[in-house]
């Protein structure tokens, strides 16, 4: 299974992105060094991993501890070392508890899922992308791993250091 890793982090206003190798990571907590050392002086680090254009995975990480993590669909962690790696401890995420009242529009609350994710689709709630929202990106037909990140980089403001760092 091939992946792409890309760690964004943010010092004050400034956001960078940098493309991360995940060749060697056993756990999260190795993934969680990982993001430290590619944004040593963040405030807040995010991880996205697009596994096979398929699976996706967000990691959070706040000062350099308090990691919390997402992903697209269960299935991930059985399909992969990787995966295993990053979401084999992880419960699958209760939609019904997901708070769509504050989200923007109807059209943000999940749809019905063909995948499970698992872990905490509201990581990035207070970073103006809601549980709901990031759900219903994950969800919707057509949409790639890549394309959510896009989305998810335009609402929270960091596409152009992902621009960047990807060459897209």
């Amino acid at each position: 299974m091939s992946y792409f890793a890309v760690a964004v982090g943010r010092e004050g206003d400034q956001w960078d992105a940098t493309e991360v190798d995940l060749d060697d990571v056993a756990d999260i907590e190795d993934a969680a060094e990982v993001m430290r050392e590619a944004c040593p002086d963040a405030d807040l680090t995010l991880l996205f991993v697009d596994a096979d254009d398929e699976y996706l995975t967000v990691m959070r990480l706040d000062n350099g501890d308090d990691l919390r993590t997402f992903g697209s669909d269960a299935e991930y962690a059985s399909q992969s070392r990787l995966g295993e790696a990053l979401l084999g401890d992880l419960e699958p995420e209760d939609t019904d508890e997901i708070d769509t009242d504050d989200e923007e529009s109807i059209s943000a609350r999940p749809t019905e899922l063909d995948a499970e994710p698992v872990g905490e689709a509201d990581l990035l709630g207070d970073l103006g992308v809601g549980g709901a929202t990031l759900l219903a990106l994950c969800a919707k037909e057509g949409m790639m791993p890549s394309d959510v990140v896009s989305e998810v980089a335009e609402v929270i403001g960091f596409a152009d250091a992902l621009e960047s760092a990807t060459g897209a």
